[in-house]
């Protein structure tokens, strides 16, 4: 039946309405995002794409929480490219969603590691001004004006004090909404990252874990949540109240590399070698899953990481063969991505160090030379300062004294730069090459036979380790203070000295292969043959199934062989 024509213009005319009603009703992007960079793209998630469970979309359009929910998730396990381009997704999708705005400058402050680069301020700058010209609720504002903090006025105020004023007002809202889980974990990120990073109070980490720890009980698969108690517990003193979380991370998020890695800082901590070489394998495999889906010009920075961990790892079980393997694979590679991330640089130079320093070979130290990368090690002198310390600690074995002097001076420059830097986010880097200045001064004087200031020294180097945390991108020391201690102890022919350093060293590092042997010896020289059985059992159960070639693993069988059953 054909309708009249006064009806089909009707009709039309509504459809019209509708139509165009509609295109009103549809939010138009903000001019002003034409001019930010923003990442965009499809999201590159190696594995099944789970990275864990939570819920936080506030009252963004509905279509976009599942999307905004993902976001958050990607930004708790660190995943901060992948976390940007979807909250960016729900930008372009709800461009009136302030909480989006918040997500992109939440993913470009990577709270827990470094200060973000000048490009990022500035970004995260214009993001924000424009999410504070939106509508939202009085809960929306509190969060964008916390993260707001932050960026304000970065020109003139320093990093130290913005992060702290994002925890006060990150602290303001988890009082003001107790019942809100993500304002808690992200009070408990911002306590992270205004902990003292020199000292072993652990005063922000202890407060941190005690609102996440009851927060897992409800929330056993949320990311962040887990994350965030391994970051707080990755300590000496803590790290036992982590172990059962770091078990349990790596199933909650899968698809992520960082949280395939991030378990084995707890078992690192504990001396579970061979728990931490699974979680390695895992996340370096991971990365690389990521880099080629990326199609990255160069080597992903989680598996740099993750190869440091697996070395480390391995070189505590004797397991030399491995561990030369883990180094082969980056040893020739010049590019990185991103180039200028610490956990990129940092194994460059460690990574040769520890191979060398850790079986003694102090011909291998003398004659390590820098990779040759795509970057400028000037930038760098925290880890160059290892490079030149090996050197150094290999050369004064060797006794090439000049060389020594030398690279003694070199770490007095790069130690210099540091301090010159009044970077306190860097006071860990200071304190660290500082050390290694006193190691190396230790050494050479020690070689040159004047073995009191040798052991004068050694002990200054040791009361400032012991005050002195570990940065959080290392699996430990290169070559601990107090370890050093006890080999120049027991050079001195003072085994009981000796053997008190060592098991120092080993309450802060458990199952270290040099501090477990060193024990030995110096309980077998002091006459202590039950702790000598103890110590040189302890080095073959470490050391089982690794096929170790290493000499100390012969001598302990040949002791416990010669023992009375």
């Amino acid at each position: 039946m054909k309708l009249p024509k006064i009806f089909s213009k009707l009709i039309y005319v509504l459809l019209l309405v509708f139509i165009f009603g509609c295109k009103e009703k549809t939010p138009k992007p903000n001019p002003a995002l034409a001019s930010i960079d923003l990442q965009r793209g499809d999201l590159l998630l190696c594995g099944s794409g789970q990275f864990g469970e939570l819920k936080f979309s506030l009252s963004c359009n509905y279509e976009t929480r599942e999307t905004f929910d993902l976001a958050v998730a990607l930004l708790h396990s660190f995943q901060y490219t992948e976390s940007e381009k979807t909250f960016v997704k729900v930008i372009d999708t709800d461009p009136n969603c302030p909480m989006a705005y918040w997500g992109v400058a939440m993913s470009i402050y990577h709270a827990a590691w470094f200060p973000p680069s000048e490009e990022d301020l500035i970004k995260g700058s214009k993001v924000l001004k424009i999410a504070k010209e939106l509508s939202m609720d009085d809960k929306q504002r509190g969060y964008i004006n916390a993260i707001d903090s932050f960026y304000t006025d970065w020109e003139n105020i320093d990093h130290k004090t913005r992060a702290k004023s994002f925890e006060n007002k990150m602290e303001a809202i988890h009082l003001k909404y107790p019942e809100d889980i993500e304002a808690a974990i992200f009070y408990s990120l911002a306590l992270f990252s205004t902990r003292d990073r020199v000292g072993k109070e652990y005063v922000n980490e202890r407060k941190a874990g005690k609102i996440l720890e009851d927060l897992f009980q409800e929330n056993p698969n949320h990311p962040g949540i887990a994350h965030y108690i391994i970051h707080n517990y990755d300590n000496p003193i803590l790290a036992q109240k982590g172990l059962k979380t770091a078990r349990r991370y790596a199933n909650i998020a899968p698809s992520s590399a960082h949280a395939q890695h991030m378990p084995s800082h707890i078992f690192t901590r504990l001396g579970i070698w061979d728990e931490s070489i699974e979680s390695n394998v895992q996340s370096t495999e991971s990365a690389r899953c990521y880099a080629e889906a990326a199609a990255l010009s160069g080597s992903y920075f989680e598996e740099i990481h993750g190869i440091d961990y697996l070395v480390y790892a391995y070189l505590q079980k004797g397991d030399n063969k491995n561990a030369e393997e883990q180094y082969n694979l980056i040893k020739e590679r010049t590019k990185f991505h991103p180039k200028m991330l610490t956990a990129i640089t940092y194994p460059l130079t460690a990574i040769p160090s520890r191979l060398a320093l850790e079986n003694k070979n102090w011909e291998r130290a003398a004659n390590l030379e820098l990779q040759d990368v795509e970057l400028d090690w000037d930038i760098f002198p925290w880890q160059e300062a290892i490079h030149h310390f090996a050197v150094a600690m290999g050369a004064a074995n060797r006794k090439d004294f000049n060389t020594v002097e030398e690279k003694i001076e070199v770490l007095k420059e790069l130690h210099q730069n540091l301090v010159n830097q009044n970077d306190k986010t860097k006071a860990i880097q200071v304190k660290q090459v500082e050390i290694q200045i006193k190691t190396s001064q230790a050494w050479l004087n020690f070689r040159k036979n004047n073995s009191v200031k040798g052991l004068e020294l050694m002990q200054e180097a040791v009361a400032i380790e012991r005050k002195t945390s570990k940065h959080p991108v290392t699996p430990g020391d290169v070559l601990p203070a107090i370890e050093l201690l006890g080999d120049m102890l027991l050079e001195l022919n003072k085994p009981k000295e000796a053997l008190i350093a060592y098991e120092e060293n080993l309450k802060g590092s458990p199952n270290r292969f040099n501090g477990v042997y060193g024990a030995a010896i110096a309980a077998k020289q002091s006459g202590n043959k039950e702790k000598a059985t103890s110590y040189f059992k302890q080095l073959i159960k470490l050391t089982k199934n690794s096929n170790s070639s290493r000499p100390e693993i012969e001598e302990a069988r040949a002791f416990i062989t010669k023992q009375p059953v």
